[in-house]
């Protein structure tokens, strides 16, 4: 069974870093693009990030570029989000999303407040 597990969020200062993870398990995760997803209170589920199979490809959305930062693991099964610069308008859930598989993270809690 498919299971995407995030971990990392938590309470951040503006300026701060957080580096977000999401474990794989249950399909072949080194074959699969994988990105990023966050949901602010009351606004709609918006993209932030893609990484392509093997990590050579990366794309941002412009309210994330320059600070953000995804990676991969393929042997560990995990991808990553470095958050640096972090603003308040960052604070969201943040998603792991496997777009080949349709499939969604739990999803963890990042608040950026001082």
């Amino acid at each position: 069974q498919v299971q995407l597990v995030e971990s990392g969020g938590g309470l951040v200062q503006p300026g701060g870093s957080l580096r977000l993870s999401c474990a794989a398990s249950g399909f072949a995760f080194s074959i699969y693009a994988m990105s990023w997803y966050r949901q602010a209170p009351g606004k709609e589920r918006e993209w932030v990030a893609f990484i392509s199979a093997t990590g050579g490809s990366t794309n941002y959305a412009d309210s994330v570029k320059g600070r953000f930062t995804i990676s991969r693991d393929n042997a560990a099964n995990t991808v990553y989000l470095q958050m640096n610069s972090l603003k308040p308008e960052d604070t969201a859930v943040y998603y792991c999303y496997a777009p080949s598989r349709r499939y969604w993270g739990q999803g963890t809690q990042v608040t950026v407040s001082s």
